[in-house]
């Protein structure tokens, strides 16, 4: 049901009735290793290329959310996915494997929230019985797509962040045990003329904070209603811009506590991931094990997800084009 100008709420409050999380063998070093399903010791997974390492770990997030919830793949009606690769290569060829109906989106780094968003619209309008919502990434093939090559050993400048390997999904149902989904704010594309590839936190920051305050202005409520407010990708750089952007709308956060990000969330300081965690695989990985975990031993009742992307392509980099970005808001409560 539309509340004011572009948000959801979802009356039946469709369940997350089970969710996984898919890493490699840096995530493994990382933060919230313990809340991973399953984490990888090389980041070849046995493939004879990173493309298909990505699609792998997809693949196993899908298989291991139905585990799970004990539900067959025959009973789910659609699965939404999508990643950074041209034609979103990694889900669809995914899809190919999972063998359900599919919905192919892309958001970039925002599809996390932009997939269980529409997962839960599905269910709660009746249209879909169970719904999986999940995405991907991996270091080296965003590299190789966006950047250069890990092999070329390209110096990095202090505002990169890292391309989370992994894969994260959630199984949406009508009724159930777990945490539910009962809002959603769906983000406007801003773009404030950045065009550095290696400065993505700066770029996705303004996008965050359209989509938090039309968030705030639509259900006509402040950061007091979230226990947490947790921003996709932001990292070093775009997290603190974006807690002075909302500061001075008005909205003043209470300490990393009730306002923090995935991308500072997943790494250790020493693992000098530069300005922090990034990739589709951030928002939905720390989501899909270490939040909804802590939601579930009742450390939050609520939580607001704030998945951001920046929606270049090789292509519009080469043109000269600036960066547009986008994010999507979920609620998610557990009580």
């Amino acid at each position: 049901m539309l509340i004011g100008h572009q948000s959801w709420t979802f009356p039946s409050k469709p369940v997350i009735l089970s969710s996984a999380a898919v890493g490699g063998p840096f995530e493994a070093q990382g933060n919230v290793a313990d809340d991973f399903d399953k984490l990888y010791g090389d980041i070849w997974l046995e493939q004879d290329s990173f493309e298909k390492a990505e699609k792998k770990m997809l693949e196993d997030a899908c298989d291991i959310a139905l585990q799970k919830a004990g539900i067959d793949k025959g009973q789910v009606n659609f699965l939404l996915a999508g990643d950074l690769m041209n034609q979103i290569i990694s889900s669809s060829f995914s899809a190919r494997t999972v063998g359900v109906p599919y919905l192919g989106i892309f958001g970039a780094c925002s599809t996390s929230m932009e997939g269980l968003a529409l997962a839960a619209q599905l269910v709660d309008s009746g249209s879909a019985h169970y719904a999986l919502a999940g995405t991907c990434s991996h270091n080296a093939t965003a590299e190789k797509q966006f950047r250069y090559p890990t092999e070329y050993g390209s110096q990095k400048p202090p505002t990169a962040q890292w391309t989370v390997t992994g894969a994260g999904a959630a199984l949406v149902g009508t009724n159930g045990v777990g945490p539910r989904v009962t809002a959603a704010t769906i983000g406007r594309v801003v773009d404030m003329g950045i065009t550095d590839p290696f400065n993505m936190g700066a770029a996705m920051a303004p996008a965050a904070v359209d989509t938090i305050q039309a968030h705030f202005r639509d259900f006509q409520i402040g950061p007091g209603h979230y226990d947490l407010i947790v921003t996709g990708d932001l990292g070093k750089v775009g997290h603190p811009i974006a807690a002075d952007l909302l500061a001075k709308h008005g909205f003043t956060m209470h300490g990393e506590s009730q306002f923090t990000d995935c991308g500072l969330l997943i790494y250790k300081e020493e693992q000098q991931v530069i300005a922090g965690g990034s990739g589709c695989a951030c928002c939905a990985t720390v989501t899909y094990g270490h939040l909804l975990n802590r939601l579930k031993r009742g450390e939050w009742r609520r939580i607001l997800v704030i998945a951001t992307g920046a929606l270049l392509s090789p292509l519009s980099f080469q043109q000269n084009e600036t960066i547009p970005c986008v994010a999507h808001a979920v609620a998610i409560e557990y009580s």
